[in-house]
């Protein structure tokens, strides 16, 4: 009997876990937390404002926004996946983070009542969950009027040499880096898989649009192998 995306997914990142933090770093040469950064500085995060971070993996993002919000503001994390939670909550109680709080949930339907946060974000997660749609409008349902919904992912390089050696590195090259650094390959071909199909920018933009966000505007990073895309939900 075949998988659904979303039991396959889950599969993959309750077994990865242990190795995600090092595998983004050497999949992306570091990049992801330049990117990261960036797309800090864009979202103007004051003090004592509240966050979500959807798919947040193991909270290098909840821990980023945690320190944009400081001690007065309030972040919650939100993971399907227990063992990639453990990873979070373990950096969480190491650095007293005492106003994060990481839930184990579903982005399909995100346990919090409309209007609960300011930012609403979700980084490299998108590509892994059955609907995108749906994800987008449930950030949109529980982020503030005014506030902003904010993806970061992979994205599709358009240069046509460029984009050739994307997929090539994606297909074969990551893989291999999964089989060596993590004993995955399995896994990392996953990944191939999910990054292929995701829309690109425009396209995302537009699923933003529909998803009722607006003054959607978005960035590339990289030569497009990843973009930001930042909406907002109208006063």
């Amino acid at each position: 009997m075949q998988q659904s995306k979303e039991e396959r997914v889950h599969k993959v990142f309750e077994k990865i876990y242990g190795n995600y933090d090092k595998m983004n770093s050497v999949i992306s040469f570091q990049q992801h937390v330049r990117w990261r950064k960036d797309v800090m500085k864009r979202m103007n995060v004051p003090k004592g404002a509240k966050a979500l971070d959807v798919c947040c993996g193991t909270a290098d993002w909840s821990i980023a926004l945690a320190d944009a919000v400081g001690d007065q503001g309030e972040v919650f994390g939100l993971d399907f996946s227990k063992n990639m939670l453990k990873i979070g909550e373990q950096k969480v109680k190491e650095l007293q983070l005492n106003h994060v709080k990481l839930v184990h949930g579903n982005a399909m339907e995100l346990p919090f009542p409309d209007d609960s946060f300011d930012f609403v974000t979700i980084g490299f997660g998108l590509r892994n969950v059955p609907d995108y749609l749906q994800v987008l409008k449930e950030m949109r349902r529980v982020v503030k009027p005014g506030g902003k919904v904010v993806c970061l992912e992979t994205s599709q390089p358009t240069l046509p040499v460029y984009k050739q050696l994307f997929y090539l590195y994606f297909r074969h090259i990551m893989p291999f880096f999964g089989k060596l650094f993590a004993k995955s390959f399995d896994e990392y071909a996953w990944l191939h898989e999910s990054a292929k199909d995701f829309p690109g920018m425009k396209e995302l933009a537009e699923l933003f649009k529909t998803a009722g966000l607006t003054n959607v505007h978005y960035k590339s990073y990289s030569g497009g192998v990843a973009a930001v895309h930042i909406g907002m939900k109208e006063k």
